[in-house]
């Protein structure tokens, strides 16, 4: 073999591995042409899946978005399965499976939406060019369109054919089955033998951030009850104080321990007092009976905590169970916490996933990204294999505003640049990038 030869064939084997001068590989530039010359296709596929209603509780459409991303995943040579929800009150979940080799990467969507089929916001509208409303158009169904997006251009260079990919989108985001745990029993699954795992929900809005860390979410409910009487003899130490008042000292009690702690909130969003309390966990309302002149027996009020990890958490719940110990003079008060979403607290893992994906930007000529804070980023899927995978990163989805609105609004824009930059790290975390 001649040198010319010789250094053609290194060339013809280096090629897809080598940087240009803007820092991207020949693979990776072909990523940013196939996405744009399928940005159309990638458009009618969020128009489709946007004006299927799947509300959580509309379980047939739930499944019928299900169908269309599996037949996605079906063609890129995945093996997928529905996963029942009967055993948790829901639709059901899309697991799709691609063994491979390398790592192990886990991408995680969601089918449902919070608009149920008696919802007024209902299809899918182009306002522009650059921007359409729908109901999910970003929270979460752009994101599923930037996944697919992402893995056609691979498998178009490809590179997908040897990749070690497992996704699992979800049909109860919104609204969590129950039990929770039966719930989200394959998601987690799914992110066993996992090394990294990947969100595609729109966080914050913004391309230039993305998710490292979620705070947790667990609801709260405090009963209150109090000793009955005429209002004119309320104070007298055999009677104390009624249930509303022994109520307003447990809530100023937890407003003056924990409010102003560092990524700590709790908030009371409901509450009745009275004579008699009607009250529906589920549907958070219910009906009170009372009198001015008559010291309250019961009491009732539901909140929210949220915390950035399982030790504040803890801490929490503890100070409030014993603020709500201490009752004032004849009155008791229980309270309960609820399954909730986990944190998910920011690793080192997560840091250095989230400075691979701002180098590809970076190279794609997308500019920085950095993380958001936590206090701006609500629960999400990703916390519950926070404990299973040492990376995680969310918040890579279809940017937009006014999600869970009828105002809700993608940025279309964001469509095709999204999806190349999540096609360039995956290549990159298959290509070596990523070392365990």
């Amino acid at each position: 073999m001649t040198i010319q030869a010789a250094v053609r064939a290194i060339l013809l084997i280096a090629l897809p591995f080598m940087q240009t001068s803007s820092g991207l590989t020949s693979d990776e530039h072909s990523f940013g042409a196939y996405i744009d010359a399928h940005n159309h296709e990638a458009l009618a596929l969020l128009e489709r899946v946007v004006t299927i209603n799947s509300g959580t509780q509309n379980f047939e459409g739930v499944r019928e978005v299900g169908r269309v991303f599996r037949a996605e995943l079906d063609a890129l040579g995945f093996s997928t399965r529905w996963v029942d929800g009967a055993p948790f009150k829901r639709a059901g979940h899309l697991v799709a499976d691609h063994p491979g080799t390398g790592p192990r990467i886990l991408l995680i969507g969601h089918l449902d939406t919070v608009f149920e089929k008696d919802s007024p916001f209902q299809k899918f509208e182009r306002v522009d060019e650059r921007t359409a409303r729908g109901p999910g158009v970003i929270d979460m169904k752009g994101g599923d369109v930037v996944m697919i997006g992402a893995l056609k251009a691979l498998q178009a260079a490809g590179v997908l054919k040897t990749m070690n990919v497992v996704v699992v989108m979800t049909g109860d985001e919104e609204d969590s089955g129950d039990p929770l745990s039966v719930a989200r029993e394959a998601l987690v699954a799914a992110a066993k033998g996992a090394d990294l795992a990947i969100g595609f929900e729109d966080g914050p809005g913004d391309p230039k951030l993305a998710v490292t860390a979620r705070r947790g979410t667990t609801g709260w409910e405090v009963r209150v009850k109090g000793t009955p009487a005429h209002s004119s003899q309320i104070f007298r130490d055999d009677i104390g104080y009624g249930a509303i008042f022994e109520m307003a000292r447990i809530l100023n009690g937890f407003r003056e321990k924990l409010a102003g702690e560092p990524h700590l909130t709790f908030n009371p969003g409901v509450m009745l007092g009275g004579t008699t309390v009607d009250f529906d966990p589920v549907q958070l309302r219910g009906s009170v009976f009372g009198k001015t002149n008559v010291v309250a027996e019961h009491a009732v009020v539901s909140g929210d905590l949220r915390a950035l990890s399982r030790e504040q958490f803890e801490k929490a719940k503890q100070t409030m169970t014993e603020i709500v110990g201490a009752s004032l003079p004849h009155t008791s008060a229980t309270i309960k916490f609820d399954e909730g979403y986990p944190p998910m607290a920011p690793t080192e893992g997560n840091a250095t996933l989230l400075a691979m994906y701002d180098q590809a930007s970076r190279d794609l000529g997308f500019g920085a990204v950095t993380a958001v804070t936590p206090d701006r980023a609500g629960a999400a899927d990703v916390s519950f294999v926070a404990g299973e995978v040492k990376a995680i990163i969310d918040g890579v989805g279809l940017m937009g505003h006014d999600d869970h609105t009828v105002k809700e609004t993608a940025d279309l824009t964001t469509l095709p640049s999204q999806t190349k930059r999540m096609a360039v790290l995956l290549h990159r975390i298959v290509k070596g990038g990523w070392v365990k």
